[in-house]
């Protein structure tokens, strides 16, 4: 389960649920203190933390991480991560992608408040379509989570909690630039409309942009694209004092972005992504204290993208549709029931190099999950899921199985173990999309939808130093194994080849990770966090030299982030240094490993009454990567490559913004 958080800049209130003696795995009943009939209590947290309570290990990004940098998009929010790696699919369009467990983002489940998103189309860039002001805290779930909103969890789930209906901001507004024009502006109203408060809505309006063409390493080519993105959001919420509750939404993005040659008459990728989509959530309890309740989750997004890669030419359209009905039973003080149907359909419409095609593909499931509890001592869950996947008319049965075990010995060590099956439809060309910045031929599988299988298992162990829980001592373990995989694998002779790895034929795709984290509070106002995260991932490349290492994925990374508020938090300063290690390269490439290299952030707040002023800088060793376009000079030639990236791209980035807060007036 998830964790359910409200949180300040400085200062967070914690729910029962949070503290795991009552989860809450619809997200319906997360921002009503009312409908949990919860305690709630005040504690200062810092920018990242590990709860204490939660059954599966989940790192906690609160409101003041999303603040500790620039902050313009959710892949911004990571870089103090160790657990996340955020890095670009190319060196042209400015897409983002993740690590997780050392496999691509696209094994990781994104939800909006337990809504899966970022899905198919909208996943190459859906990290740039979340303002992390929109936010108000993040939860990082590492391995196999719960059954409920589906099996597409690989490697883990992040989860994001919006800024509530229910906040008593009726004007927030946050603005910054950065010294490659790159502007951000967001505008958030938090709104009661009634004096019982049964209806309450909030609106949320982003716009960016990046104005100014720069190549500050003389390659011909921006360093990052010309863009403009409009974003607005509209969410409801209407609570009946019996209990119902009914959350609806509506969403629009238009992202118009222009990268390649900075010559007007050279290459040039272009592309407009255009989305929009609307949900509901609709909670009913089923007796006075609302341990039986019943809910539906529906979700519908229509996601459009037209793109040109020079000669190339990609057009796309993704029609989704999520349903969610669900009967939870929490009326023991141990046991806890769910139940439920859910459907996940996607129908896509390609058009690649004039050669259309049209895909649904379908997946509709049963699932059951029983949790335990003996207190606080031990919990465990178990889930179970069979699915009916459906692709161009052939049907899949699954089964899914996942296990989940927490264990305090004593107030101070928390020892967790999980594991189980995850699946999901691959879409070959979306979840590849910098291959498309290349002269290369493309062969293979690059219109099926083969169904990928995962397995993964792990454990973590956390000490709370003197059982304090801003020191600790974190130790995690996972293995990740594909028994089916798409793969992309780069050949000697400028082709880039697609095709299912499968275990049954002797194939392998495993990844094991270990990471170790350390915090600690020496002083008041100050917290030191140091991270390590080594990473041993083995592919199956037909391409590869024989070699079974999997290319473009870092063996270790260290992250040292140190932050001092002074009293009240007047003034806030923040210091972030990471080490990235190195990297296996394409067998085709001149060189083998990727350096070792350094980055470093930092920044200085100063809060007044009612607003925010801040300034910093990203990247301030200045470390990019040489010569991040291969054949840079001759884009139209089947050598052009844009698509290895394994560095940053970017060199010092200073920026400074302002927030401000008018609050609720009583």
């Amino acid at each position: 389960m998830l964790a359910i958080i409200q949180l300040g800049l400085g200062a967070q209130s914690i729910t029962l649920a949070e503290q795991g003696a009552m989860p809450d795995t619809t997200g319906l009943y997360r921002d009503r203190e009312d409908s949990l009939s919860a305690t709630v209590l005040s504690a200062t947290r810092s920018g990242s933390y590990l709860p204490r309570g939660k059954d599966i290990r989940a790192e906690v990004i609160t409101a003041a991480g999303l603040c500790k940098m620039a902050c313009c998009n959710l892949a911004e929010s990571f870089e103090n991560s160790a657990s996340v790696t955020v890095g670009y699919s190319d060196a042209i369009t400015g897409a983002r992608q993740i690590r997780l467990l050392g496999q691509n983002g696209i094994y990781t489940q994104m939800l909006d408040e337990n809504r899966p998103v970022m899905r198919g189309l909208s996943a190459p860039f859906g990290l740039n379509y979340v303002p992390g002001q929109w936010l108000e805290s993040i939860q990082i779930a590492k391995g196999v989570t719960s059954v409920i909103n589906g099996v597409e969890s690989m490697t883990g789930q992040i989860n994001m909690e919006h800024r509530k209906p229910t906040d008593e901001k009726p004007l927030y507004i946050q603005a910054s630039v950065m010294n490659d024009t790159k502007t951000d502006l967001n505008v958030i109203s938090s709104l009661q409309l009634d004096e019982m408060e049964k209806w309450s809505t909030v609106i949320l309006g982003h716009v960016s942009g990046n104005f100014e063409a720069m190549d500050m390493n003389a390659d011909g080519f921006m360093d990052d694209p010309r863009q403009l993105q409009l974003n607005l959001s509209n969410r409801w919420l209407y609570f009946d004092p019996d209990g119902m509750q009914v959350r609806f939404g509506v969403r629009a993005i238009q992202d118009r972005r222009t990268g390649g040659q900075m010559a007007a008459d050279g290459w040039r990728s272009d592309i407009l992504n255009r989305s929009l989509g609307a949900y509901a959530k609709v909670g009913v309890p089923l007796n006075e204290d609302n341990t039986r309740n019943a809910a539906a989750v529906l979700d519908y997004t229509l996601q459009d993208m037209d793109s040109d890669f020079g000669p190339r030419v990609y057009d796309a359209r993704q029609h989704s549709a999520f349903i969610n009905l669900l009967y939870q039973d929490q009326s023991r003080e141990s046991h806890h029931f769910t139940l439920g149907l859910s459907a996940m359909y996607d129908l896509y419409d390609e058009t690649f190099q004039g050669t259309g095609s049209r895909t649904p593909l379908l997946d509709a499931g049963a699932f059951g999950e029983y949790t335990f509890r003996a207190e606080d001592k031990l919990s465990v869950i178990t889930g179970l899921r069979a699915d009916l996947f459906t692709a161009a008319g052939a049907t899949m049965p699954r089964i899914s199985p996942r296990l989940t075990v927490r264990w305090m010995p004593n107030e101070a060590i928390v020892l967790r173990a999980n594991g189980g099956r995850g699946l999901r439809f691959s879409t070959p060309l979306t979840d590849n999309l910098g291959v498309l910045s290349t002269g290369k031929l493309l062969t293979g599988e690059l219109t099926s939808h083969p169904l990928e299988d995962a397995w993964t298992f792990g454990g973590n162990a956390t000490w709370y130093i003197g059982g304090h829980s801003d020191h600790y001592l974190s130790l995690d373990v996972f293995h990740t194994g594909f028994s089916e995989q798409m793969l992309v694998d780069y050949t000697d002779d400028n082709r880039i080849c697609f095709y299912t790895l499968s275990s049954l034929d002797g194939g392998r795709s495993t990844t094991d990770n270990l990471q170790l984290d350390y915090s600690i509070t020496p002083v008041r106002g100050l917290t030191l966090t140091l991270t390590g995260r080594l990473t041993d991932a083995r592919q199956t490349l037909t391409y590869q030299g024989g070699s079974d290492i999997k290319p473009m994925t870092s063996l270790y990374k260290g992250v040292f982030n140190a932050q001092y508020a002074t009293r009240l938090q007047k003034w806030i300063f923040d210091f972030t240094a990471s080490v990235n290690g190195p990297c296996k390269m394409w067998a085709f490439m001149d060189y083998d490993r990727s350096p070792v290299y350094p980055l470093l952030y930092a920044q200085i707040t100063k809060r007044f009454k009612g607003f925010d002023i801040y300034a910093g800088g990203e990247n301030l060793t200045g470390f990019t990567q040489k010569n991040p376009i291969i054949g840079a000079d001759n884009p139209y030639a089947a050598g052009f490559d844009a698509s290895c990236i394994w560095g940053p791209l970017m060199g010092v980035r200073l920026y400074a913004g302002v927030r401000m807060t008018i609050w609720k007036m009583e």
